[in-house]
């Protein structure tokens, strides 16, 4: 399915990928468990449940895994397929419109086969009662022709796994997430981490690059695999460009500073929301339809693609009655932070 490309900055961000974006990120994604750079919690608890399948004979539990985008859900999804050696169906929330499409994909399924979803959040209610019992019996009920001609079929299924991937684990059902046997959340990664993973990219992307660089890219990855490998690609143009033979840290300040990611990891739109709320709502709080309005953005944008690393670096803050920008958003804007005078005048 053809994905229709939005901005620049949201590309540079989550990737509503292009083809070649798609096979330049595939080309990095690790393949096992042990080259997997992060979330250590989560794949500790995975490779035991993986282990304790295969030594069972049986498919692993239905498996939820949520959190920003581009912090490696596909990429697990991937690696437990490979090191379960089953075949992976992957598909997406919105590309099964309905409960039809899944028939055919469901009685493909091998024994111990996965069946990954994307933004399982954004699968129709249709879609989704369909398949409850697919996950827990194994079996599905399609409904033929209409009115008193109408008759169910009931296929059985081979037991297969379905791993689903999530940016917003609350708009999931609760009938849907009682179905699923492990949940893991992915946070955002610590600089170390992604210092580990821009090396690795360099390396197979023959790349050379130093320390320094290397964290310094880090530093502006917003904690995210995704964003750190595009950033790499953006300061190798731009060494290229300039006749670096190896990338240092001030080839990568400048070329990241060209593409105005600062220090913080901010670009455009995220300097762009924070100034919106101080402008016009004088630092918040302010809902996000405002917000959004305002900005001539949608609401959906700034909550996905903005939001959570504001959120995660304390510029940003949550209150009953919208949205705040905190003091420290402030002060690595330059902007003189007026609350507190304002609350000693009270």
């Amino acid at each position: 399915m053809d994905i229709k490309p939005k901005d620049d900055r949201e590309q540079l961000i989550i990737g509503e990928e292009a083809e070649e974006e798609t096979v330049f990120n595939i080309s990095l994604r690790p393949e096992s468990l042990k080259n997997f750079v992060g979330q250590k919690h989560v794949i500790e608890n995975i490779n035991i449940a993986m282990k304790a399948a295969k030594k069972r004979k049986e498919s692993l539990e239905h498996i939820l895994l949520s959190g920003p985008p581009g912090l490696g859900k596909t990429t697990l999804a991937h690696i437990i397929g490979h090191e379960m050696g089953s075949k992976i169906t992957a598909t997406s929330g919105p590309a099964i419109e309905r409960a039809g499409d899944l028939v055919g994909i469901l009685t493909n399924l091998g024994e111990g086969d996965i069946l990954f979803i994307d933004e399982i959040h954004r699968l129709s209610k249709v879609v989704e009662e369909f398949i409850y019992p697919a996950m827990e019996n194994y079996q599905i009920d399609f409904l033929i022709d209409k009115g008193p001609y109408a008759k169910t079929i009931k296929f059985n299924l081979k037991r297969f796994t379905l791993i689903g991937a999530t940016t917003r684990a609350g708009l999931l059902s609760a009938p849907l997430r009682s179905r699923f046997g492990m949940f893991y959340h992915l946070d955002f990664y610590e600089r170390d981490d992604l210092v580990k993973i821009i090396k690795r990219s360099a390396e197979l992307l023959n790349i050379s690059l130093n320390e320094d660089a290397a964290v310094e890219i880090a530093g502006r990855s917003r904690g995210t695999p995704r964003v750190a490998n595009r950033l790499l690609r953006r300061v190798r143009d731009y060494s290229e460009v300039k006749g670096n033979k190896k990338i240092d840290k001030e080839a990568a300040v400048s070329g990241l500073a060209s593409h105005r990611i600062d220090s913080a990891g901010l670009d455009d739109i995220d300097r762009k929301v924070i100034k919106a709320i101080i402008d016009f709502y004088d630092g918040g709080p302010v809902g996000i339809e405002s917000l959004a309005a305002t900005l001539n953005e949608e609401s959906d944008t700034i909550v996905d693609v903005v939001e959570p690393f504001l959120l995660k670096i304390g510029f940003l803050k949550r209150t009953p009655r919208g949205r705040e920008v905190t003091k420290l958003a402030y002060d690595h804007l330059k902007i003189v932070y007026k609350k507190e005078s304002q609350k000693e005048l009270f």
